[in-house]
């Protein structure tokens, strides 16, 4: 098996070989190139590649499917700028402020499109399995944003809510990129199934160590402002853990929460997470998703070199600072 760098590496080629017609449509293609240019660590193509090789096929046969699942990933942040109104992705102006709200729309739309075309690039003997892997994967993905969405204007979100939002508008995807390099490495629907699982557990950790290193991270080695999530009042792991764990003390964290805007606001929000034991609830749920992901690996008939790959990535994933 290749190493992850390599992994990554392949599936930058491949984007870079799509080809697009920018000659003839720069105002439709333009934007998906500047929006694919910059995909952070490819983690959903390396998965469904990982898999493969893992099971027995030449990754060769996974990297259209894993440029599809990128291609989607991207299609996803490209549209949650617009809905956000967010400026910057990645250091970058997002779509949206460099073209306009139309521009990105329609590119998001094509870019959707192109990655269903993408992966219908498999044998047709698991065309109709891969399919429905990948639209029940957008189908969670869809219902997550909404979610999200829903949880801005309610004050009533609880913790178990949060984390069917984020099995969906998250871990869905992993589980639906390590299933389908599963599927075209032709393992049993068991194998298969347990790669999904290993996926939404490994996206569980990824999400909610997002989450504590918002709060807690470095900001210069996180890549953005730290307490972004508490100057918004964002529902996330730690303050619906807190407001669950608060609920039964003086409510401070509610009242704190009021504050405008401000350094001060996130070191008061800050002092009352550790006040209630909030990093090491994080620290346990990273730990327990991880072990989960990590059992559904070593549950499989994949190679053993394959397992070993996967163990470190987990730990990887969840050990980082960014």
């Amino acid at each position: 098996m290749k190493t992850i760098v390599e992994y990554s590496q392949i599936i930058e080629e491949a984007i870079k070989s799509l080809n697009l017609p920018i000659e003839r449509l720069g105002g439709l293609y333009s934007p998906i190139v500047y929006g694919m240019s910059e995909g952070g660590k490819r983690l959903r193509p390396v998965l469904a590649l990982m898999a493969c090789e893992a099971f027995g096929k030449s990754y060769e046969e996974s990297v259209k499917a894993g440029v599809a699942l990128e291609m989607y990933h991207n299609f996803t942040l490209l549209h949650d700028d617009v809905m956000d109104n967010s400026d910057m992705r990645r250091g970058r102006p997002t779509v949206h402020r460099k073209w306009d709200a139309n521009t990105a729309i329609l590119s998001g739309d094509t870019m959707l499109t192109l990655a269903t075309k993408l992966v219908m690039n498999v044998d047709d003997s698991i065309l109709r399995d891969v399919l429905d892997t990948f639209n029940q994967m957008s189908i969670d993905v869809f219902e997550g944003q909404q979610m999200d969405m829903d949880f801005e204007s309610r004050d009533d979100v609880s913790l178990d809510e949060y984390m069917t939002m984020i099995t969906g508008k998250t871990s869905a995807l992993l589980g639906c990129a390590a299933k389908i390099g599963a599927i075209v490495a032709g393992c049993s629907k068991q194998d298969a199934e347990s790669m999904y699982r290993f996926g939404v557990a490994l996206g569980l950790a990824f999400q909610i160590q997002d989450d504590y290193l918002d709060v807690y991270g470095d900001e210069a080695t996180f890549g953005k402002p730290i307490g972004g999530d508490i100057l918004n009042n964002k529902k996330t792991f730690l303050m619906l853990s807190a407001l669950q764990a608060d609920a039964e003390g003086d409510n401070k964290l509610s009242q704190t929460m009021q504050m405008s805007p401000s350094v001060a606001k996130i070191d008061a929000v800050r002092e009352i997470y550790n006040s209630l034991g909030i990093p090491e609830i994080c620290r346990k749920a990273i730990v327990e998703f991880s072990k989960e992901a990590n059992d559904m690996i070593q549950s499989t008939s994949m190679c053993e070199e394959g397992k070993t790959m996967f163990k470190n990535l987990v730990e990887n994933l969840v050990g980082r600072t960014r």
